[in-house]
């Protein structure tokens, strides 16, 4: 994996962060209120140093019955302490009260109409902990911390996206390609998705270098230095966001809505900088939409085909819920936010620490 550009230009800050249940802790956050009546069961339940998949089957054990009758919204990462929601049908709910596992503890249960199925998530709640952090880095991390708050962040998928060895991209590279032939279709699935989510950061990275040259550079020298006209240079330059918008980008309502192509730059701009709004990047293949004009020569670059649908995704997010308590007699610095399903809070680490 290339280093991914930074859109803060703080330096590095030198301080511990580890994935694990005492200092990672992740509460999915439900798209709807349950209605608390229907057929399924919906089990509220912490798991720790489990992925999802393995919780999904040691219900499954339980109940004696296959790990695909159970609904899930998303998944979570085994290296914390993770509460999600699973739904099974209510005629398990006996068989519940004997339940009993090291690693997993019932929290509550309710009623639905339907069973949970993916994607039907909000969003996520984070609780870390940073280690090792002196008074000069915490006052830095809280400084550095409100201006996320305030203009959001990149919104790159993160390490987990690529495996172990980081080099899934690599093997749905080369299925793409024909030289990779991979029969188990999940494996295939997340190969090449992996590859999507590789082009997709790169594109985004790439973006957020001209933003940064653009921020640096008088208009002329920028010209000179990426094939932009020298009137668009001038009109991104006066773009009060870090990362600036293209004619021609795919913009989404935020946080939900339609796609629409970014024509006037300037009141985009604005609507961008108030949260209004975000840019999208593309998830290459079949049936999507693309970008115009100048946007699209940046995409091109980034862009394979890929024989599976296509998506856009959005390319910067606006965390909430943002907090931060300094323990100083132990060096901790404790964080606190929300941010939108799909988004990594590592990546809210990374632009953070650098």
């Amino acid at each position: 994996m290339t280093n991914l550009q930074r859109y803060l230009n703080h330096s590095k800050i030198d301080v511990v962060f580890k994935q694990s249940k005492e200092d990672f802790v992740v509460t999915e956050i439900p798209l709807y209120d349950f209605s608390n009546e229907g057929e399924h069961l919906i089990i509220k339940f912490r798991k720790k140093d489990l992925t999802t998949w393995d919780a999904l089957s040691i219900f499954a054990n339980h109940f004696g019955c296959k790990s695909r009758d159970i609904g899930y919204a998303g998944l979570k990462d085994k290296n914390a302490m993770t509460v999600q929601h699973i739904s099974v049908h209510r005629k398990f709910e006996e068989k519940l009260a004997t339940f009993s596992h090291d690693q997993i503890k019932i929290l509550d249960t309710t009623y639905h109409n339907n069973k949970i199925k993916i994607g039907h998530l909000k969003g996520n709640k984070f609780f870390i902990r940073l280690k090792r952090v002196n008074l000069v880095d915490a006052k830095k991390i809280e400084q550095v911390l409100g201006q996320i708050a305030t203009l959001g962040m990149p919104n790159y998928f993160g390490f987990q996206r690529f495996g172990i060895e980081q080099n899934n991209y690599e093997k749905g590279e080369a299925i793409i390609n024909g030289t990779l032939k991979e029969k188990d279709r999940k494996l295939k699935q997340m190969y090449i998705n992996a590859y999507q989510s590789y082009l997709f950061n790169n594109w985004l990275s790439k973006r957020i270098e001209i933003s940064k040259l653009i921020d640096a550079f008088e208009p002329k020298e920028i010209y000179e230095k990426i094939s932009l006209p020298l009137d668009l240079v001038k009109s991104m330059k006066k773009q009060a966001h870090p990362f600036k918008i293209l004619t021609g980008d795919l913009m989404s309502h935020y946080p939900y809505g339609k796609i629409f192509h970014a024509q006037e730059l300037e009141a985009e701009a604005e609507k961008f900088y108030n949260r209004d709004r975000v840019p999208t990047g593309l998830l290459c293949g079949k049936r999507v939409k693309k970008s115009i004009d100048e946007a699209l020569t940046f995409e091109e670059e980034f862009t394979k085909n890929i024989p599976e649908d296509g998506a856009r995704r959005f390319a910067w997010i606006f965390p909430e819920e943002v907090e931060s308590n300094y323990k100083e007699d132990k060096n901790w610095m404790e964080l606190q936010f929300y941010l939108p399903k799909g988004s990594y809070a590592t990546e809210l680490i990374s632009e953070l620490i650098h």
